[in-house]
C-alpha cells in the first residue's frame, strides 16, 4: 500500500472502512479541504457502500433488471468503473459482487466472521451486462447481478476530492487507505509516498517515491484477508472463474493519470499473474510488482526517491 511521508498540512480520519489522508499545501485550506473530503465521502458511501441496505447501489437490486434512476454521483462512479473493465479486458469488473458475497465478504471487514462454507466460485455475469446512460442518468442492472464498486470507487473518490479540494487554490493530496490522487501544485520537490504492502505502517526498506502529478496505487492480498472454507482467501477476485486468481504478486504499485486508472491497472496485474509485469510495461505504467516469493520487479520507468 502506499503511505505518504512528507506531510506540509495534514488531516486523517477514518471512513469507509479504511483511513482518509488529506494533505494540502497551503495551511489555511486545510480546515475547509478537510471540511469538504468528510463531505465527499459521506455522499460516496450514501451511494455505492456494499454494506448499507440503503445505499443506491444496494437500492439497485429492487429495480429487477428494469431501469432507474441514479444520482450524478453514482452515475460517474459507474461509468469509471465501466471504462475500467472494458481498459483491463474485463480483468477489472464491476459485476463481482456476488463472488465477494460468496467469498464472504458480504459485510464490513472489520466484522466479518471468519471461515464458513463457501458455494462452488461462478464466473462474473459481465461488466457488458450493465447499460449505464449517462445522459438520463438511467441504469439498467440484469437481475440478479450484484454491484461491487471495490477496484474503482475510492478510487475515483479519491480523484473526485482532490479535484474539487483544488479549486482552493492550493496543492493536494488525497489518499484513501493508500489509494492516492493529487491535484494542483505540488510542493517543492514533490510528494514523498512510500509503498509497500500496508499503508498503515512502514516497514524496514520500503522505497520512497516522488509524486508530481496524476495518481498512485497499490493493490495487495496481504492486508484485507480472512478464512472461508478451511483456506485463506481476500478481496481480489478473478472475474473470469470468481474466484481467487493465481498467487503470483502480493502487492502491485502503479503510477498513472488518475487513480482510478492506476488502481484498476494495479488490481487487473492481480488477477493477470503471470505476464502482468510485461503488461504494465506495454502500457507505458510505471509499476513495481511484488512476487507471493518476495522477488520485486519494476517496468515502465518506475524510479524510487535517492
Amino acid at each position: 500500500m502506499t503511505s505518504v511521508r512528507a506531510a506540509p498540512h495534514r488531516a486523517a480520519f477514518p471512513t469507509l472502512g479504511t483511513t482518509a489522508v488529506l494533505l494540502v499545501t497551503d495551511g489555511a485550506a486545510l480546515a475547509e479541504g478537510e471540511r469538504l473530503l468528510r463531505a465527499d465521502l459521506a455522499e460516496v458511501d450514501a451511494a455505492y457502500s456494499r454494506f448499507r441496505d440503503d445505499s443506491e447501489i444496494v437500492r439497485l437490486a429492487a429495480h429487477e433488471g428494469r431501469s432507474a434512476p441514479v444520482s450524478p454521483l453514482l452515475a460517474g462512479a459507474l461509468k469509471a468503473a465501466l471504462r475500467a473493465a472494458a481498459a483491463t479486458d474485463g480483468l477489472v469488473d464491476p459485476t463481482v459482487g456476488q463472488a465477494m458475497i460468496d467469498l464472504g465478504y458480504d459485510r464490513d471487514f472489520a466484522l466479518l466472521t471468519p471461515d464458513g462454507v463457501p458455494p462452488a466460485p461462478r464466473p462474473a455475469p459481465g461488466y457488458w451486462r450493465v447499460r449505464l446512460d449517462t445522459e438520463t442518468g438511467q441504469v439498467v442492472v440484469p437481475r440478479g447481478v450484484r454491484l461491487d464498486l471495490g477496484s474503482t470507487g475510492k478510487a475515483y473518490a479519491a480523484d473526485r476530492a482532490a479535484t474539487r479540494i483544488a479549486a482552493l487554490g492550493c496543492g493536494v493530496l488525497v489518499s484513501l487507505g493508500g489509494d492516492l490522487a493529487t491535484a494542483g501544485p505540488p510542493p517543492e520537490g514533490g510528494w514523498l509516498v512510500g509503498v509497500g504492502d500496508d499503508h498503515r505502517a512502514a516497514a524496514p526498506g520500503d522505497p520512497v517515491v516522488t509524486i508530481r502529478s496524476g495518481a498512485l496505487a497499490t493493490s495487495s492480498v496481504t492486508q484485507r484477508a480472512w478464512r472461508r472454507g478451511g483456506r485463506a482467501v481476500h478481496h481480489i477476485v478473478d472475474p473470469r472463474t470468481g474466484d481467487l486468481p493465481a498467487p503470483v504478486w502480493r502487492t502491485v504499485s502503479v503510477a498513472a493519470r488518475t487513480c482510478v486508472d492506476a488502481n484498476a491497472a494495479a488490481t487487473a496485474a492481480i488477477v493477470r499473474g503471470d505476464g502482468a509485469d510485461a503488461w504494465l510495461d506495454g502500457a507505458g505504467l510505471p509499476a513495481r510488482l511484488v512476487g507471493h516469493d518476495g522477488r520485486v520487479v519494476t517496468v515502465g520507468g518506475w524510479r524510487t526517491h535517492a
